[in-house]
């Protein structure tokens, strides 16, 4: 397993290659070698040759790895042959320690075993050469030393960095989760606020926009006509702006409030809105069958919402009668029916479908139903809205 792309060559490699060289030459020169007796002992000339073989082998210690240490072993064996030198033993110490670190993990593993039964073999060799038990456990132990140490310290490093790298991976794969989960959940106030903004802008300036046209368009309009036109242009701006004041104020609230504790439209509401949808040929009542449970916050700002958007899509789109506006509550939810007469054309004009889009989310968060269409003559929708939370039975009345 490699951690990263392996770097190129660098100047810090030659550095550290020269080092060696330089630190062999003067170890050497000083006599900083074993002699091994009755053994040959090589003219001091000899010995620069298998530091030479492992100095060129040292710049590529972290971008050519195994090809590194199979260079150099050759020339570590001639130099223990001729009697190990403790540059020699240090440089070839670094290039097992790289291969096991920048090399493939059965590389590592290759060699950890390979240092391991090395060094029982230097101790099973030395004591069939010199007869002697302390001597034979020397040898394993600077066998161990120079040769094991290093390939269990890369080892052990692997892990740090294996571990390291598998909680960086966790960590980047968290903050991708979170960052979806902050994505989603602005979208989702996006879409929460864009449907509540529609169903309190539309409704009432539909009606403003209505009867200030009856003003405009209709030239015998008596006296009466046009104070009641203007009656509902005020009380549906009124009360659209206290809508939107009270849209503002859950905005600027602070977190930890509950955004129940504003004043919220409820469905005792509701034959109030109903009155308010008139027109010179189109007319509304509302039907109310069943005991109101107490409901909550949520079920019925729901049903608050899309009686409205019903009914300001009747006054926008509907033809000339009467909407029915039908509201029952049953053990374990709510049924909303409006009925509005469709167009002369016997459908409803073209628009931008956000109200519909709106009223089927409002059903859908609380795990209702919802539909829309034609249906005899008529535009109906219909929801039915649970009265308990999801999850959650509702006891028995």
């Amino acid at each position: 397993m490699t951690f990263s792309k392996r770097p190129r060559v660098t100047r810090l490699d030659l550095l550290f290659a020269l080092a060696g060289l330089a630190g062999g030459l003067l170890l050497i020169a000083a006599h900083g070698y074993a002699r091994w007796t009755p053994l040959w002992d090589p003219a001091q000339v000899w010995r620069t040759i298998p530091l030479l073989g492992l100095v060129a082998a040292t710049p590529f210690r972290r971008t050519a790895p195994r090809g590194a240490l199979l260079f150099a072993t050759p020339f570590n064996f001639a130099d223990v042959a001729m009697g190990p030198g403790f540059a020699t033993a240090v440089i070839y110490g670094d290039l097992l320690y790289a291969a096991a670190l920048y090399g493939r993990r059965r590389t590592a593993e290759w060699l950890a075993g390979t240092t391991i039964v090395g060094s029982l073999a230097v101790g099973g060799l030395l004591l069939t050469v010199w007869h002697s038990v302390a001597g034979a456990v020397v040898g394993v132990a600077i066998a161990g030393v120079t040769w094991l140490f290093p390939v269990m310290s890369a080892m052990v490093v692997r892990g740090h960095r294996r571990t390291a790298q598998a909680e960086r991976q966790r960590a980047e794969q968290v903050a991708r989760l979170a960052e979806l989960d902050r994505r989603g959940a602005i979208n989702a106030e996006r879409a929460r606020m864009a449907r509540e903004l529609h169903d309190v802008v539309a409704n009432h300036l539909s009606a403003v926009a209505l009867h200030s046209s009856a003003i405009l368009k209709v030239p015998d309009l008596d006296r009466d006509g046009i104070n009641q036109a203007m009656e509902v242009i005020r009380e549906n701006s009124v009360q659209g702006l206290a809508e939107m004041r009270r849209m503002i104020s859950l905005l600027r609230e602070e977190e930890g409030t509950e955004p129940d504790s504003l004043a919220a439209p409820r469905l005792d509401g509701l034959e109030r809105l109903v009155g308010r949808c008139v027109r010179a040929d189109l007319t509304a009542e509302l039907e109310v069958r069943g005991d109101p449970p107490e409901l909550p916050a949520a079920v019925e700002l729901a049903a608050y919402r899309i009686v409205q958007e019903s009914l300001t899509n009747a006054l926008k789109h509907g033809g000339a009668g009467r909407v029915r506006v039908g509201v029952r509550y049953l053990r374990d939810r709510v049924a909303i029916e409006v009925r509005s007469p469709l167009g002369e054309d016997g459908s409803r004009l073209p628009g931008s479908g956000a109200g519909l889009i709106g009223m089927r989310e409002r059903a859908a968060m609380l795990d209702g139903t919802f539909a829309a269409g034609p249906d005899g003559g008529a535009w109906r929708v219909r929801a039915e809205l649970p009265v308990a939370p999801a999850g959650t039975e509702r006891e028995n009345a």
